[in-house]
C-alpha cells in the first residue's frame, strides 16, 4: 500500500497533540492557582495571576508532556517582604505549604527556584514558579541557590514563537513538535526551549517552508536535520525572543546526523512501506505504518514503549554489551562495531549500563528485536519490553544471522527519562 508523504506526516502531527490530557492539566492548574490566590490574596475560586509557560505555554508540547512549568503572579504588595537573602526560601515555602494543604498525600518540594507537584495518577508535574512582575512584563523570581531573585521574559518567548509560527503557516510549531518526537525517540537531552531556539534559527535560515504544506515535510525534515548536524559546538544558545541563555546538556549534532541520513532514505523509498519504517526511526510511533507483504508468516510481537508509559528526555543513559565467547577474551561490542569486526553466532552477550544521568531510585526496562528475512522466517522477531536479567544488565545470546537492536530505557516516577539503543549486527547463520 503506497502512503503520501503528506498523509505520513498529517499522521504523524494528530497523534502529537496533547490530546486529552490538556483537560487534566487545565483542571490541575486552576486547583493550584486557585490555591495560591487563597493563600496570597485571600479570595476563594480564583484562576487569575497565572501564566503558563514553557512548551505548553508556547504551543509546543507533545503528547506525553510530563513538565509542565506554571508562573503565579504575587501581590505586588509582598514584594520588600520577600528582598532579603532568606526572601526566596520563605516565600517558595509558603508556596509549597499553600499546596500541601490542597493536596496532602502528593510529592511536594521545593527544587532551587520552583515547586515541584509530582502528580504520579497522572504522570506530569507541575513546576510552580511565584514570581513577581515587572512593568515591562518580565518576572522577577526565586532562587533559594543564589538567595536571591532573578529575571525571566517567558512572553518574549511566547511572542517570538507565535510570530515565527505566524509567518510560516504554522509550521515554526509542527516542526519544534516534530523535533520533540525526534528527541524522545531517540535518546536526544535537549531542553524544549532549546529546541524552539533552533528550530525559530533554522526559519531564520531559510524562507523556502514558509508557506509549504505537510507534502513538503520530508525535505523540511531533511532540512533541519541538516542544518542541526552542521551546527558548531557550543555551550549554549541565546534563547528566542528573550536572550536567556540556554546551556547545551549534551551534544546533538550526531544524532541529528543519524536523523538526516534516514530521512534520505525515507525520501528515496517513497510510496514504500519501508519509507514508514525509516520515518518511524526518526520520530517514533507516531508515524503510522503502511501494509506490507513479506515472504514469511510471522507474528508482530513488538511492543513499544511509548503505549506503557510517557516518554519525555530529558537525561542521557548510555549502554554497552560485554562479548565474550570460550577462548577468547571478552570485548566491548560498540569496540568491535567501531573496527568493523564481525559478530558471529553462539556468543553470550551482556548489555550493561555504562553511564546514567538519572538519580535512583528509578526503573530499567529493555527491548531486544531481531529484523531481518531470518527473524520472520524463524517467526522469531521478539521486541516485547522485559526487565533486566540482573540489576542493570540484560543477558543474551546471539543465535541467527541479520540486523538485531537492544533498547534500554530509564523509567523515573513513572516517565521514561532517558534511554540508549545499540545494533547487534550478527553476520553469519549456524542455521
Amino acid at each position: 500500500m503506497n502512503v503520501k508523504v503528506s498523509e505520513i506526516f498529517d499522521t504523524l502531527l494528530e497523534n502529537l497533540k496533547v490530546g486529552d490530557a490538556s483537560t487534566t492539566i487545565a483542571m490541575r492548574r486552576d486547583e493550584i492557582t486557585k490555591s495560591l490566590n487563597k493563600e496570597f490574596r485571600g479570595v476563594e475560586g480564583s484562576t487569575a495571576h497565572r501564566l503558563m509557560v514553557g512548551s505548553y505555554g508556547r504551543h509546543t508540547a507533545i503528547r506525553g508532556v510530563s513538565d509542565l512549568d506554571l508562573i503565579f503572579i504575587l501581590p505586588a504588595s509582598l514584594r520588600s517582604s520577600y528582598d532579603t537573602e532568606t526572601g526566596p526560601r520563605r516565600i517558595l515555602t509558603r508556596v509549597k505549604d499553600a499546596l500541601k494543604s490542597r493536596y496532602p498525600n502528593t510529592d511536594i518540594r521545593v527544587d532551587q527556584c520552583v515547586v515541584r507537584v509530582q502528580f504520579t495518577s497522572n504522570k506530569f508535574k507541575f513546576e510552580v514558579q511565584s514570581a513577581f512582575e515587572n512593568d515591562d512584563g518580565s518576572f522577577d523570581y526565586p532562587d533559594t541557590k543564589a538567595e536571591s531573585w532573578k529575571t525571566t521574559k517567558p512572553r518574549d518567548e511566547i511572542a517570538a514563537t507565535k510570530e515565527c509560527n505566524d509567518r510560516t503557516s504554522k509550521n515554526m510549531r509542527h516542526l519544534a513538535r516534530m523535533a520533540r518526537a525526534w528527541k524522545d525517540a531517540n535518546g536526544v537531552v535537549m531542553g524544549g526551549l532549546l529546541i524552539d531556539t533552533l528550530v525559530h534559527r533554522f526559519f531564520a535560515s531559510t524562507s523556502e517552508y514558509d508557506d509549504k504544506g505537510t507534502l513538503w515535510f520530508d525535505f523540511m525534515a531533511r532540512d533541519f536535520f541538516e542544518f542541526l548536524m552542521n551546527e558548531p559546538d557550543k555551550d549554549y544558545y541565546l534563547a528566542l525572543g528573550s536572550n536567556q541563555r540556554l546551556t547545551v546538556k549534551k551534544r546533538f549534532q550526531s544524532k541529528a546526523k543519524k536523523a538526516y541520513n534516514r530521512c534520505l532514505e525515507a525520501i528515496a523509498d517513497e510510496g514504500k512501506a519501508s519509507a514508514n519504517k525509516k520515518w518511524r526511526e526518526v520520530f517514533g510511533t507516531g508515524v503510522p505504518l503502511a501494509t506490507s507483504e513479506s515472504a514469511h508468516a510471522f507474528t508482530n510481537t513488538e511492543e513499544f514503549i511509548e503505549n506503557q508509559f510517557p516518554v519525555d528526555i530529558c537525561h542521557s543513559v548510555t549502554i554497552d554489551c560485554t562479548v565474550t565467547q570460550n577462548g577468547w577474551r571478552p570485548a566491548s561490542l560498540r569496540e568491535m562495531l567501531r573496527e568493523r569486526s564481525l559478530l558471529l553466532p553462539n556468543k553470550e552477550l551482556d548489555f550493561t549500563i555504562t553511564e546514567c544521568e538519572v538519580q535512583e531510585p528509578y526503573e530499567v526496562k529493555w527491548k531486544v528485536l531481531n529484523r531481518g528475512e531470518e527473524a520472520e522466517r524463524r517467526n522469531n522477531i521478539r521486541g516485547q519490553i522485559i526487565s533486566s536479567s540482573r540489576p542493570g544488565v540484560r543477558h543474551e545470546r546471539t543465535s541467527f544471522r541479520g540486523e538485531h537492536i537492544v533498547e534500554c530505557y530509564i523509567v523515573k516516577d513513572g516517565i521514561v527519562v532517558a534511554r540508549d539503543s545499540i545494533d547487534v549486527p550478527i553476520s553469519a547463520s549456524t542455521a
